[in-house]
């Protein structure tokens, strides 16, 4: 039940994050307009890509990736392919339109998932990205 409701709480969440104020906030405050929802700046997110080492070719998972931050940015940034996944369909619908709207299909995915279960194969991937997950 616990997980239902906190799943239920994040797709709220997801709703708010559409609003103008919310987007403006993620501008100044994290660098970035993709719907952040957790406190990675992009310095940070760009220190991630670093240590990664991404790159055309490499497969990156960002689990817990709502909206797709940073894990699409990344991927644009890097030029690698990525797999956003998150067990909130709200957040993956809005990492997906991203991926649509940076012309990102064919080397970019938005699926529903949890860490717990993650619908990929280990050996299909180079590296993986957890920011801001905490449930």
């Amino acid at each position: 039940m616990s997980e239902i409701l906190e799943r239920d709480r994040h797709e709220r969440g997801y709703a708010r994050s559409e609003a103008d104020v919310v987007q403006a906030i993620g501008r100044v405050v994290l660098d970035t307009d993709y719907h952040a929802n957790g406190y990675t700046t992009r310095a940070q997110a760009d220190r991630l890509g670093d240590v990664l080492d991404l790159a055309p070719g490499r497969v990156l998972v960002d689990v817990g990736s709502g909206g797709g931050w940073p894990g699409l940015y990344l991927a644009r940034r890097h030029g690698c392919s990525v797999i956003a996944i998150d067990p909130v369909v709200t957040g993956v619908q809005t990492a997906h339109r991203r991926i649509v709207d940076d012309a990102m299909t064919g080397r970019a995915w938005a699926v529903a998932g949890t860490a717990a279960a993650l619908p990929v194969r280990p050996a299909s991937v180079d590296a993986v990205v957890h920011t801001d997950v905490m449930c």
